[in-house]
């Protein structure tokens, strides 16, 4: 069994064979979002939660259409539910999510005057977020070191046999462990990238993968 210390320096090896590998990749949805309007955590936010169950090349494009209606909290509650579902319409569970941001906004006005909390406990402490979303927020709204653990995270780190680990929350605890602080986003966002182009949930590209040397390939049953 491999020491933490050979761990971290697998897992560093690992980030700087895909930092090349996916250079000419599309970047995660959040990372568009802030070269686009800045760091703003609100619509770092509002992205993450339209993103939820939905894949960035379909919630980007609303989430963008989204802002030009409203980019802060006192904006958003003004829009009445059923024009922000006609907005975002063409992404998954439309209605739900359109009650979602001004439950969310609302509460952001109410509880901490309309600005995000740039604290992981206050972010979670409100109703819809969750470890993802604050663990979001945090690394691009704020430029917080950060794990964000989505299902490409927790799938591939455990494909990888970097970790062993049933949950998302499990990962992320297992990967704080092994990595320093400062590759946590960058880990995050290159294993989102890898997940939605080569390390895929069913029948992954390890054909054309460099890390096929270094890869325990735990799980994987069908490969291309």
């Amino acid at each position: 069994m491999l020491s933490d210390e050979a761990k971290r320096k697998r897992a560093i090896r690992i980030i700087k064979i895909l930092e090349q590998a996916t250079r000419s990749m599309v970047e995660p949805a959040a990372v568009t979002i802030v070269k686009k309007y800045g760091r703003n955590p609100y619509l770092v936010l509002i992205s993450c939660l339209l993103s939820l169950r939905a894949k960035d090349t379909a919630s980007l494009p609303v989430s963008i259409e989204l802002f030009k209606h409203a980019k802060t909290p006192q904006e958003m509650v003004q829009l009445h539910q059923a024009r922000i579902e006609k907005i975002i319409y063409s992404v998954g569970y439309y209605r739900n999510k359109a009650k979602q941001i001004k439950e969310v906004s609302k509460e952001l006005i109410e509880r901490f005057d309309g600005i995000v909390p740039n604290t992981y406990a206050d972010l979670i402490s409100i109703k819809g977020v969750g470890p993802k979303t604050a663990n979001l927020v945090m690394a691009e709204g704020f430029g917080e070191p950060a794990l964000i653990v989505d299902i490409h995270v927790h799938r591939i780190s455990n494909r990888l046999g970097l970790i062993k680990t049933k949950t998302p929350e499990e990962t992320q605890i297992a990967l704080e462990t092994i990595l320093p602080p400062t590759y946590w986003t960058l880990y995050s966002r290159l294993m989102v990238v890898w997940g939605q182009n080569v390390c895929v949930s069913i029948s992954p590209f390890c054909s054309k993968c460099p890390l096929f040397d270094d890869c325990k390939r735990v799980g994987v049953t069908r490969s291309r």
